[in-house]
């Protein structure tokens, strides 16, 4: 399933095919009569005077292979309600065997200037598949041919695809099958990035092992698979300012190594590297619509498997931070994956904040659901600003309590801190309370969550079942709003 996009401002004067319009919350077509035959006009009226009034998108057949889409714009429409509206669209289109239309923007009643482009932008992000493994592919394909004075500027057309890329990308690393994406895979990935102008370096075992990177090392060395961290660095601004930086878990398969997952829905923790997915498709987003900033991505890629050279429980690792974790249960193993990779981060790049995203921790999904992932942070401003980004594109955070008192659940009597809290309650808070130690320099930093939002069996808004992307238009618009 492809959808194209074509723009032309010149105006076609008469309306041929089947054709997009949008018009006020009332369905007024008074401003259509000059695109149609005065029969077919009649028509469509009457066709709009027998309409559910519940209905924002109407699809009429005015005569054979023609048809008349109708979207409705409430007042004061949101961005975010727009593409929503393109959603919809392409639910209503996608099992049909029309793959043709022509939008007219001319006629459009709405405050938000940019109304064409979002809606768009929903379609295409409600049309993704992931068919790589089927023998029998949809073949489908659909153009939209976009013309009049109102199409999205060059700018903004570059920065959908962007996005759209990105997001992309994200889905397709999380969709793959663990025997496929495993970490020397996803890390020679990584490697090809670099003709979008990324910088990639990529540390080996050796050099981890050099570094003293071993909370990360310990996670992957049951499987016959490397480990890697791999950084990945977007400089668009030329004053060499601080970088943004972000980071990512990528166990790329979690049996949860020696404390063993149960085997029902284990299959489902090929998506364990979803923060790294976001981080990547997030940093493609940035190289394609250069943006304006200094960035950093940094993920930790490795496979948690049982083994004759499985860590332990009760085996203690020194970190790079120089604290020691005693390991009480093998499968709380993302913490481990990122207490490394958040401690290098902020002493290499010395970032103006970090944030870190994770399918972290089950607890999160008891506590959220499938609508917030849990936000944990040190830093108000970063907070809010994660927040008001959220709620602007329909990839919501809730704010979750960090505080001391949770510290004790995590202290260990033979090493500084131990990687899990056997009192029990508070499982997404004191995983949260762990990474925060190994943020050295007080460091705005924010934890991201996401166990519940990288995945869906029953698809979103804005995506049809599978990856979601989650993360990618969060970040992508914090950036956007804050720091260019």
């Amino acid at each position: 399933m492809t959808i194209q996009i074509y723009y032309k401002k010149n105006l076609i004067k008469k309306n041929i095919g089947n054709s997009i319009f949008f018009v006020d919350k009332n369905f007024n077509i008074d401003s259509l009569k000059k695109y149609f035959p005065s029969t077919e006009y009649s028509v469509l009226k009457d066709f709009v005077k027998l309409r559910d009034s519940n209905k924002k998108i109407l699809i009429f057949n005015i005569k054979p292979k023609k048809k008349i889409v109708l979207i409705s714009l409430k007042d004061k429409i949101k961005t975010l309600e727009s593409e929503n509206l393109g959603a919809k669209f392409f639910d209503l289109i996608n099992n049909s065997k029309d793959n043709e239309f022509s939008l007219n923007s001319n006629i459009i009643s709405s405050n938000l200037e940019s109304i064409i482009g979002h809606f768009l932008h929903g379609v295409k992000l409600k049309s993704y598949v992931f068919e790589k493994y089927k023998s029998k592919k949809i073949k489908k394909n659909i153009n939209i041919v976009v013309f009049g004075k109102n199409i999205p500027s060059i700018k903004d057309q570059i920065k959908f695809k962007a996005i759209e890329e990105g997001t992309f990308y994200t889905r397709d690393l999380v969709s793959e099958p663990g025997n496929i994406l495993h970490p020397d895979e996803y890390a020679k990935r990584l490697n090809s990035l670099k003709k979008y102008g990324l910088k990639i370096k990529i540390y080996n075992e050796k050099l981890l092992k050099k570094l003293g990177m071993n909370t990360l090392l310990g996670v992957g060395q049951g499987s016959i698979r490397g480990s890697y961290l791999v950084t990945i660095e977007w400089n668009g601004n030329k004053n060499r300012s601080k970088p943004l930086a972000f980071v990512g878990k990528g166990v790329c398969f979690d049996t949860g190594g020696i404390s063993l997952k149960p085997a029902k829905f284990m299959e489902d923790m090929t998506y364990d590297m979803a923060g790294s997915a976001v981080v990547v498709g997030l940093m493609k987003t940035l190289a394609i619509r250069k943006a304006k900033i200094n960035a950093v991505g940094v993920v930790g890629l490795v496979e948690n498997m049982p083994g004759g050279n499985a860590q332990r429980p009760g085996d203690i690792v020194k970190s790079y931070s120089g604290k020691t974790v005693e390991i009480l249960n093998t499968d709380a193993e993302g913490r481990l994956v990122l207490a490394d990779a958040l401690t290098y981060t902020e002493e290499k790049f010395k970032p103006k904040f970090i944030v870190d995203l994770a399918t972290l921790t089950g607890a999160i999904i008891v506590s959220l659901g499938s609508e917030y992932s849990g936000l944990f942070s040190n830093d108000d401003k970063l907070s809010k600003q994660l927040i008001k980004a959220g709620e602007f594109v329909g990839e919501k955070v809730w704010r979750m309590p960090l505080n001391d008192n949770y510290d004790k659940l995590i202290n260990s009597k033979k090493a500084d801190m131990q990687n899990i809290n056997y009192v029990g309650g508070a499982g997404s808070t004191t995983a949260a309370q762990f990474l925060q130690r190994f943020i050295l320099n007080k460091t705005p930093w924010a934890h991201l969550d996401i166990a519940g939002m990288a995945f869906s069996k029953y698809g979103g808004a804005l995506n049809s079942g599978g990856a979601t992307g989650y993360g990618v238009r969060l970040l992508n618009q914090l950036i956007e709003d804050n720091y260019e």
